[in-house]
């Protein structure tokens, strides 16, 4: 990353020699751009998870599509509006290892080390690989949306109902990914931050994945309504099949955020934890 000078003076002799830091704003977009470019580079890291979710989306719409319709609450609704969300969180949860996997090459490279023996903040090197795979997550969710346009979904509040589908999208893998960076900073290692990255994944059949939550009984319907992530599908569905709900908007948004604030508590922890042992 470049390093520039915030002024012209000359720095007197026998002083102590100090290089200004650019704005963190700036660090991180340096280095989220960064990231981009190498992401870029591997078109093969991006696309098995969006295919993944595109395949489920249709065997899930051709095998139960029709059967819906019998379900109560589901009566003279899509069902196809109904699952899309969960295909898309599927493919946030699975795309969110993708900013780990680049602090894992930085690691192994030694470039990371490299960046600790410059000004650079060490929030800005946590959050500009997490800030690129936001990006990543905004396409990938934007792709499986279209496929869900292709098949003949007609979502209720319009293109910006899909562009806040998209942000709840990115909002809740963004929050994952502090996990995953979390992992890359413990571990250093490719394979056990890929493995912590599954760990999430049982969340998404731990709620109201195929049938209303209404419908859930028992000890799964506990498990629902203790899982965040029931309350992101549920303000997705609104607003693909209903309407503008702000009490549902709302819970989905919080219920991302209290994963987030977790989540990037343990990777400033792992942070802090990699960088004493330098």
């Amino acid at each position: 990353m470049a390093v520039t000078t915030m002024t012209g003076a000359r720095p007197q002799v026998g002083a102590p020699l100090t290089t200004p830091r650019l704005p963190l704003l700036r660090q991180i977009a340096l280095l989220a751009w960064r990231n981009l470019v190498t992401i870029s580079r591997t078109p093969e890291a991006i696309l098995p998870p969006v295919a993944i979710s595109v395949f489920f989306l249709v065997i899930y719409q051709s095998t139960l599509g029709g059967a819906a319709s019998f379900l109560p609450g589901l009566a003279g609704k899509s069902y196809l509006g109904f699952i899309l969300p969960l295909s898309i969180i599927s493919s946030s949860l699975a795309g969110a290892g993708i900013a780990a996997q680049n602090l894992v090459r930085d690691l192994s490279s030694g470039y990371f080390d490299k960046l600790l023996l410059t000004p650079v903040s060490r929030a800005a090197l946590v959050l500009g690989p997490i800030l690129a795979g936001a990006v990543i997550l905004g396409l990938q969710a934007s792709i499986v949306i279209t496929v869900g346009l292709l098949l003949g979904l007609q979502p209720a509040t319009g293109l910006p109902g899909l562009l806040a589908v998209i942000g709840l999208a990115v909002l809740l893998g963004t929050g994952f990914a502090g996990f995953t960076v979390s992992a890359a900073l413990g571990s250093g290692s490719a394979a056990a931050t890929q493995g912590a990255g599954f760990i999430f994944f049982p969340l998404t059949f731990l709620t109201a994945s195929f049938v209303p939550l209404a419908l859930l009984s028992g000890w799964l319907r506990t498990a629902a309504e203790l899982n965040p992530i029931t309350y992101v599908l549920e303000a997705m569905r609104s607003l693909l099949l209903t309407g503008w709900d702000g009490e549902l908007l709302l819970k989905g948004v919080a219920a991302t955020l209290i994963l987030a604030t977790a989540m990037y508590a343990l990777a400033g922890f792992a942070l802090r934890t990699r960088t004493r042992r330098k």
